[in-house]
């Protein structure tokens, strides 16, 4: 009954309920899992609108899915339901330079959107490692950011308004196609990295960027992670702000060596990718001014010699943690514990402690990630044949979060709370989550739209 139903909105061929293929979208990147109902490939706003108001009269789950790469069980139908695949609504509508924006359906893929505003000069600065594949949309719901959130900030900074589908099938626009306004309350703010519980975006209004003129990479070896933190703490305070300060700890630098060989890193405990971005001229002056910096804690720096080797360098780095199973083919990447953010002086005492776990439990934990704003991946493997393994990575998971939310920091950066955080929530924001729940409710009463997500 309700295949035909869902037939009748969307066409029989966009409507799967075959169990492969349900199997298909029961999970993402992360240990959560959950079958859905059925599988639903929407073709425009009208169509999702639909589907939302059919899954309302039900009493259905509805959970929206980009790409599928998630890390926290966020897109995972974790009580059955409707899943709506959006990754047919991927058309670039609108690219206009003259206001400095872009207009994208949410199935449109984050590299392929920056190679079309290449070619105006333009990009949009967001920068995750997962480019490849991720979606705008999927990006804006998790409030996602990358490696160069440092200088340009996250994708929050740059959506100016969104097509929202919310739980009772209306349409609504949350925003304006102004670079500002005070309008109002700021409801595309809000829909930002609500992952999907208080509506499904159909469309985006995006500010672009001009392409800087320059760029250098500086790489900076340490022997030990603490000293790479406090060089970042000390780059910050000389009043530079790159445009990239990655980090990369000894299990992440022979991850790349075995991903890539014919990317040269040293030998060291951590090492720094900082990029300085901008006018020629001032980028110069910039990087000799990290270089200086960073001379005082550091074992060895260099400097990429022309733009095909600053580019293996970022290629390495945003591969680096699907590629952690190079180190050793038994052990399997598990996600937990993996999204921090602290304050910036934090780090060093972050570093050391996440290297203490690591030392105490007996998992090997490599640290990476996007060092200049604080956050920080802590990627652990384990033998699944170990019947004790998950019990011990949660527990180190557990404490890292404890510590960090401790030291005023959050349990996720970028990849969003999903179900895998869901539990520290209240940890977190204990005088807050009444509030996030009165908002779920007066928009989304049945509890349809990703329930079981984010501890609402």
């Amino acid at each position: 009954m309700l295949k035909k139903q869902l037939e009748g909105i969307v066409g029989e061929k966009n409507v799967s309920t075959r169990a492969s293929e349900l199997y298909c979208y029961s999970f993402d990147g992360s240990q959560v899992k959950g079958k859905p109902d059925a599988v639903v490939r929407p073709q425009d706003a009208g169509q999702v609108a639909a589907v939302v108001s059919l899954a309302g009269e039900l009493g259905l789950p509805v959970v929206a899915r980009g790409a599928g790469s998630g890390l926290c069980g966020g897109a995972v139908p974790v009580n059955g339901g409707i899943v709506l695949d959006m990754s047919s609504m991927n058309q670039i509508i609108d690219i206009d330079i003259d206001n400095l924006q872009v207009t994208v359906e949410p199935g449109v893929v984050h590299e392929k959107l920056n190679q079309a505003l290449s070619s105006y000069g333009f990009f949009f600065p967001p920068d995750p490692g997962s480019t490849a594949m991720c979606t705008i949309g999927g990006l804006i719901a998790n409030n996602g950011s990358g490696m160069r959130s440092v200088k340009y900030g996250t994708t929050r900074n740059y959506v100016l308004d969104l097509e929202v589908v919310m739980a009772d099938g209306k349409i609504v626009r949350t925003g304006s196609r102004t670079l500002k306004t005070a309008s109002g309350y700021d409801l595309t703010d809000l829909m930002i990295g609500s992952e999907g519980t208080l509506g499904i975006i159909t469309q985006a209004v995006l500010r672009m960027h001009p392409l800087p003129r320059a760029r250098s990479v500086i790489l900076a070896s340490f022997d030990n992670t603490a000293l790479a933190g406090k060089t970042v703490i000390k780059i910050l305070s000389a009043g530079i702000i790159p445009s990239a300060c990655e980090i990369l700890d000894s299990t992440a630098i022979e991850t790349v060596r075995r991903y890539d060989p014919t990317v040269e890193l040293p030998d060291a405990e951590a090492i720094l990718l900082i990029e300085v971005d901008g006018m020629k001229n001032a980028v110069k002056e910039e990087a000799d001014t990290v270089g200086n910096v960073c001379s005082e804690l550091a074992s060895a720096i260099k400097v990429a010699s022309n733009a095909d080797e600053s580019a293996r360098l970022w290629n390495a780095r945003r591969l680096v943690g699907a590629a952690i199973s190079r180190i050793d083919p038994k052990r399997t990447r598990v996600y937990v514990g993996e999204d921090i953010g602290v304050p910036i002086k934090e780090l060093p005492g972050m570093l050391e402690y996440v290297r203490s776990l690591s030392e105490e439990f007996e998992i090997p934990i490599m640290t990476y990630g996007h060092i200049g704003d604080g956050n920080l991946h802590t990627g652990m493997t384990i033998d699944m044949l170990d019947k004790n393994a998950m019990e011990r990575v949660n527990t180190v998971a557990d404490r890292i979060y404890r510590r960090v939310i401790g030291v005023g920091g959050t349990v996720s950066a970028e990849h969003g709370v999903g179900k895998a955080r869901e539990s520290y929530m209240e940890l977190e924001h204990p005088t807050s989550m009444y509030v996030m729940r009165q908002i779920k409710k007066a928009l989304d009463p049945q509890g349809i739209l990703n329930p079981g997500k984010m501890g609402l």
